[in-house]
């Protein structure tokens, strides 16, 4: 199956599912749903970013703090985390991502998603899926935060970005 025939949950303003339709479907008409976004950290501290394929349904080539993706049609927010996570760092028995909080999602033109953000910690050697990820490295919070500036990042990274160092400021 490819990804734009994934069938994800459609959801409501306050996160009820409502219906299932195609991952391609759900971005063509800008139907809401669900995501996860992990930032997995080494034994060290650095955040896991990478660039994302030029082949992506979304954002292609552009940068992301974190990893994850869509929730699929039946499938826990924490399981989502879980599976992304080794899945896009190429990584098997990683712990449970820990859940931090989730918002809704609103680009302003019509397309919103609930997102949940994780944090994970990965001593594994990494060994990113070469479809998902053209590029990447762990970095120190100071290189994250320079290299904002640079290059085109997701824009929804780039929101739960923020929420995240806010969350933290808070905390």
């Amino acid at each position: 199956m490819s990804a734009a025939e994934e069938i994800l949950d459609i959801v409501d303003e306050n996160d009820r599912v409502i219906g299932q339709c195609p991952r391609g479907e759900v971005y063509a008409r800008g139907l809401r749903h669900r995501c996860v976004f992990v930032e997995a950290r080494d034994a060290d501290g650095r955040v896991f970013v990478h660039r994302r394929t030029a082949t992506k349904l979304v954002f292609p080539s552009h940068y992301d703090m974190f990893v994850g993706g869509v929730v699929g049609a039946g499938e826990s927010y924490d399981d989502a985390a879980l599976r992304e996570a080794e899945e896009e760092l190429g990584v098997r028995g990683l712990p449970r991502p820990e859940h931090l909080f989730t918002f809704l999602y609103d680009d302003g033109d019509g397309h919103s998603w609930w997102s949940a953000v994780y944090q994970v910690r990965c001593d594994l050697p990494v060994r990113p899926q070469a479809e998902e990820i053209a590029w990447h490295d762990f970095l120190p919070d100071a290189e994250v935060r320079r290299r904002l500036h640079e290059g085109e990042w997701v824009p929804d990274g780039l929101a739960a970005y923020e929420r995240l160092r806010a969350h933290r400021a808070a905390g």
